[in-house]
């Protein structure tokens, strides 16, 4: 979104964002600590390897989401290299994947609430 934005009839979009923007800018790619957020994005990944072994797939999923972002700080401050990068996102997709699966056997241990009858359910 441009800077040049109207917030408001009053306001610009930089008036209001402009400070935040600079301030998580200076964090992602200068201050935020590398060990601090692999160790964050190994300890989401347990928890939600742990969530899903809990059958608990909804916040295994908030804990995917967490890994995602740690992983993407790591990018943007060129803490990981290449061959780092593409395992990492791989880790993430398996995780995901995994997470997937456990909301669809959640859901399929209930039924399926809210689908219908089962004829309703085949796929085209």
């Amino acid at each position: 979104m441009s800077m040049t934005c109207k917030w408001t009839d009053e306001l610009l979009y930089r008036d209001v964002f402009l400070q935040n923007e600079r301030e998580q800018s200076i964090y992602n790619f200068e201050q935020s600590d590398a060990g601090w957020l692999l160790a964050q994005f190994t300890q989401f990944e347990a928890q939600a390897k742990r969530l899903m072994d809990a059958q608990l797939a909804l916040p295994a999923y908030e804990m995917v989401l967490k890994c995602g972002h740690a992983f993407n700080l790591l990018d943007a401050r060129g803490a990981i290299s290449v061959t780092e990068r593409a395992a990492y996102i791989g880790r993430i997709r398996n995780l995901a994947r995994s997470i997937a699966q456990s909301y669809f056997d959640s859901r399929e241990r209930l039924g399926f609430p809210m689908c219908g009858k089962a004829e309703d359910r085949s796929v085209a």
